[in-house]
């Protein structure tokens, strides 16, 4: 089956939605401005709902249809991520003993390989000393996307 891609404008720049036809597969932050919006392709169109919802300040209250490809270690800490409340974060260890894995560093390698940042959110895990550590899109998105969720959530109840 043919990819389907699409872009999101968002405040932390363009972002590259893609899709198999019936599922999100990909959702990342492009290095420059690019590409067509995304608009009439079901998963895409839901991605880009959700993601108005996400940057409107309000809680998206359901996940789009999401197919990301990883191995079987990764696909569990991927599901594992998805658990985490809007607003909070958890570290690389207390994901690790949450799915019987003695290596936080596994974890975190895992969770640099995240296909649909954002949604599937990896920008909630720091270390386990309450620092923020590595994010794929950078250190500066990953404050604003905390900052922007634990201010919406003292406003929304969460």
């Amino acid at each position: 089956m043919q990819e389907l891609t699409g872009v999101y404008r968002s405040p932390l720049g363009d972002i590259v939605l893609t899709s198999d036809g019936s599922a999100l597969t990909g959702l990342r932050f492009a290095e420059s401005p690019c590409g067509e919006l995304a608009q009439d392709i079901p998963p895409l169109a839901d991605a880009c709902h959700w993601l108005n919802l996400y940057f409107g300040g309000t809680k998206p209250d359901f996940t789009p249809q999401l197919a990301p490809i990883g191995t079987p270690f990764q696909q569990s800490v991927w599901r594992e991520l998805l658990t985490i409340p809007y607003g909070q974060t958890v570290s690389y260890g207390y994901i690790a003993k949450r799915i019987s894995c003695r290596s936080a560093q596994a974890v975190g390698g895992a969770v640099g390989h995240n296909p649909i940042a954002l949604i599937i959110p990896c920008h909630r895990v720091i270390g386990s000393d309450g620092h923020l550590t590595g994010y794929a899109y950078g250190l500066d998105r990953k404050k604003w996307l905390l900052s922007h969720e634990v201010l919406n959530s003292t406003q929304i109840g969460c």
